[in-house]
């Protein structure tokens, strides 16, 4: 009996040992639930021992600034992040990563009081490898993080806002010794048709044992339908800590589903890592067959199709979670896109989201991603110190970390993108022109490295130089790359019309306006073709914007969406869907009696972890269920189970306040980390009250007195405290339009920064008249205008907020006086937009236009 005992005892512990050899065949774990968040920054948080327990709760994705509402301010400065968890007995002999898809902007990581890693750059993933620092049970992370304004960390610049945060998805994953690195294949089709497709496959596989290693990669390619339709195997030595790179081939794949806008077909490669015939790893790569090509006389060619690009700018931020937005909010930003009619967007003006992305994958959006080289308004002139100084640094000594910053981000993008389907070009920059002068050749240099890096990484996409419409002389940058992105008034400029190389209309329009605002598409710059696809050359263009965001600048700005903040469509979204998808707009609300409300949500069942959400769209109704356009206060409110708003377990919409109800609407985003039945109610005073259930599934269920109860966090718009609205000046190169310009003349020249240029009128022009649009909402102090030799002037200056509605301002119609420049004081009056009327063609020109001012709301 002893005997049978034994071999017993035996057999178990050989099972288990067993058991313990097994490998992990890569287990990738969302980290987004159980965290604890303070902001300010706090010595010794990194240590297990910290007291945290008066921190907030928190679930990632997560801002420093929630709740936010398009405040033009917000915290700048640190916050920490905290959380357990537990690392069982069979990952001892594991390679463990921590992975986030971002996180802003300079972070530094902490496991069990040491230090494992750091990453600076806001907008692009990163892989900490914590093995050695975990221990078998109860471990703690911490995250020390700040969104400081920094001279040597790129965006210096850039009309968005900035804030601090853990504001994507985090990842706990789990390897083999032996495993394909972090976004570590390649897959390219270099021959694409109908009929036959072949497919390059590069890896990189590391070894982290501590042997010397014989390593097999099989490569299994899989159809849109899970079919195995071709497979490679090639076999490496790797050294300890060594690399391998494998380069596989598939000659051909026969009838290939192409990837395209109407049939977004997506292939897998299987890349499957075997060690003395034992599996160590599978990593799974989706990509789709197609091809893509710019030309500078015929447009853009996808699949050997030509199409016109009808594209939108976006931004990532939505109401109330600022840029801690869930997967599920990015896949619905791309439907209503999609939803629309267009067929492009632009990522302005930084790398997205991984779900953005794969979404737009999935739905057969092209998309267009690009690095943070941005500017808004800088220029020798601008104070050193936040997100509106010169796009490239003026001090000498920041600039070598500034550029190895650039360049760290554009690499990280392309090698986290460059599988995505949907991307078709790389961009360098927007608008880096906007820089002190001194500094364009440092530029131009940078750029060029910038494009060369690009083909290093990715010879298969185009290196586009974004928003590249200045400067107009010598120094010119839209042709430093393989394509450029004009701009506003780019779209127009005659030396970029037909440049010979690659082209598009980066962005056009810039209409601001509340929800519902007009019918109409706002064409702006594009207004002189009625928005129509007239020149053979250019590939496209890309409305400013698609949702309305949170900007530095103002609302001016922020406002100028086709959707609102809270993604309730505007008229201009109705139009163009009428337009391209020909279907026609609903009727619009009329005011009435609002006697009850409707609530409704997008979806009925929403993960827990972080990654899915809930949009919840509110209307007023009149007695026979009708929409009316009246806004009265609505408050929604859990009434029981889990989740919560932005602000807490309530939220107020009212028609004056930064969280609106406009136009008989209001939406919100709603989320929860705990599964459970929840039941929300919309009421308001005298009106009948609605609700709404929804479900939340996930593994730790909602228990009513036992979960933690939700943080309560009343809205309060953020002010900056202790920094005076400087005075800024604007105009150098700013947008310019006007009522015509001689072809050695146009616009453009009386915002250049050169006196010795300057925009004439033409000779037929009856009603000549130069403007200037800052882009921004200004309290106007000085207008200073300077005119290419000296005569008798005649004109008038005036302002407007929305270029629509204009403020006289000065009237010097009936001047008698020699003059060559001229000074305007006005003492603080309202408006972002410049017009200088003449009397007469023959002596309407300006040489430069300086406008000075305080950006206000």
């Amino acid at each position: 009996m002893k005997k049978i005992k034994s071999l017993l005892l035996l057999l178990v512990l050989g099972i288990s040992c067993l058991a313990q050899k097994t490998p992990v065949i890569r287990a990738k774990l969302n980290f987004n639930k159980d965290w604890k968040f303070q902001l300010g920054d706090f010595k010794g948080a990194e240590q297990i021992s910290f007291d945290d327990q008066s921190w907030q709760n928190v679930g990632l994705p997560h801002s420093f600034s929630i709740p936010y509402f398009m405040s033009p301010d917000f915290y700048v400065g640190y916050g920490w992040y905290r959380k357990q968890f537990d690392i069982p007995p069979h990952y001892a002999d594991k390679k463990l990563f921590l992975e986030f898809e971002a996180a802003f902007q300079d972070a530094e990581i902490f496991v069990n009081g040491r230090k494992v890693g750091s990453h600076k750059g806001g907008y692009t993933g990163f892989s900490i490898d914590i093995s050695d620092a975990v221990v078998t049970g109860k471990n703690m992370v911490a995250v020390r993080l700040n969104n400081l304004w920094n001279p040597r960390l790129a965006p210096r610049a850039g009309e968005h806002t900035f804030s601090g945060g853990l504001y994507r998805d985090v990842y706990l994953v789990v390897t083999e010794p032996v495993h394909v690195t972090w976004y570590g294949t390649f897959v390219t089709t270099p021959v694409v048709s109908s009929k036959n497709a072949s497919v390059n496959i590069t890896t990189e596989v590391k070894n982290s044992s501590s042997n010397s290693t014989s390593v097999k990669l099989r490569t299994d390619i899989l159809s849109p339908d899970g079919k195995k339709v071709a497979s490679v195997t090639e076999t490496k030595t790797i050294e300890v800590n060594e690399v391998a790179s494998f380069d596989q081939s598939i000659q051909s794949i026969k009838n290939p589903k192409l990837w395209d806008l109407n049939s977004p077909n997506l292939y897998t490669a299987v890349s499957t890592v075997m060690v003395n015939g034992q599996m160590q790893d599978e990593y799974r790569t989706s990509f789709g067959i197609r091809s893509v090509k710019f030309t500078s006389d015929k447009g853009f060619f996808l699949n050997e199709k030509h199409i016109y690009l009808l594209g939108a700018n976006v931004h990532q931020d939505h109401a109330g979670w600022g840029d801690a937005v869930t997967n599920a909010g990015f896949y619905r930003d791309v439907k209503m896109m999609k939803n629309a009619g267009f067929n492009f967007i632009r990522g302005s003006h930084y790398p997205h989201d991984p779900s953005f992305v794969e979404a737009c994958d999935q739905m057969g959006m092209l998309f267009w991603s690009e690095n943070p080289f941005w500017g808004i308004g800088g220029s020798a002139k601008t104070p050193e110190g936040y997100w509106n100084s010169s796009a490239y640094p003026t001090q000498e000594t920041d600039r070598d970390s500034f550029e190895n910053s650039i360049e760290q981000e554009l690499r990280e993008m392309i090698h986290m993108y460059r599988n995505n389907p949907s991307v078709i070009a790389w961009s360098m920059s927007n608008e880096p022109f906007f820089t002190a002068s001194q500094t364009i050749p440092a530029v131009r240099k940078l750029l060029k490295n910038l494009v060369d890096i690009s083909h290093q990484e990715d010879p298969t996409r185009v290196a586009a130089i974004g928003g590249s419409q200045r400067p107009l002389d010598e120094n010119r940058i839209d042709k430093l790359g393989d394509m450029a992105g004009y701009n506003g008034d780019g779209g127009s400029i005659p030396l970029f019309q037909n440049p010979g190389i690659p082209t598009i209309v980066s962005e056009y329009g810039s209409t601001t306006s509340d929800r519902p605002g007009n019918y109409e598409p706002g064409w702006g710059d594009l207004a002189k073709d009625n928005g129509q696809a007239v020149h053979d050359w250019r590939s496209g263009q890309a409305i400013w914007c698609g949702f309305d965001h949170g900007s530095i600048a103002g609302a001016r700005l922020g406002k100028m969406g086709i959707v609102d903040y809270f993604r309730i469509p505007k008229r201009s979204w109705y139009w163009y869907r009428n337009e391209y998808l020909h279907i026609a707009p609903p009727e619009w609300p009329q005011p009435g009696t609002p006697t009850k409300l409707r609530l409704e949500a997008d979806r009925k069942t929403s993960k827990t972890d972080g990654t899915e959400d809930i949009h919840l769209v509110l209307t007023v109704l009149d007695a026979q269920g009708k929409a009316v356009s009246n806004n009265p206060p609505v408050e929604l409110k859990v009434v029981s189970g889990p989740g919560e708003f932005p602000t807490g377990s309530t939220i107020k919409f009212e028609e004056k306040s930064d969280i609106r109800i406009l136009d008989g609407q209001a939406a919100i985003e709603f989320r929860s980390w705990y599964a459970g039945k929840t039941v929300i109610r919309a009421t308001s005073p005298g009106l009948d009250s609605a609700e709404v259930v929804v479900n939340f599934l996930g593994e730790t269920p909602f228990v009513q007195g036992v979960t933690p109860g939700v943080t309560e966090r009343p809205y309060h718009r953020f002010s900056k405290q202790g920094q005076p609205n400087i005075l800024q000046l604007f105009g150098l190169n700013n947008p310019t339009f006007g009522s015509s310009f001689m072809a050695d003349h146009p616009t453009s020249f009386a915002a250049d920064g050169n006196k010795k240029s300057w925009w004439q009128a033409l000779a037929n022009d009856q009603y000549p008249n130069w403007i200037l649009d800052t882009e921004k909402r200004l309290s106007l102090l000085n207008i200073n205008l300077t005119f290419p030799d000296e005569d008798v002037y005649r004109f008038k200056v005036e302002v407007s907020e929305n270029m629509k509605d204009w403020k006289l301002v000065e009237d010097f119609m009936n001047n008698q006086q020699k003059i060559n420049s001229k000074q305007i004081t006005l003492s603080g009056i309202i408006g972002g937009a410049i017009r200088i009327s003449f009397d007469k063609a023959a002596k309407a020109k300006l040489a430069e236009v300086e406008v000075s001012g305080k950006v206000v709301e």
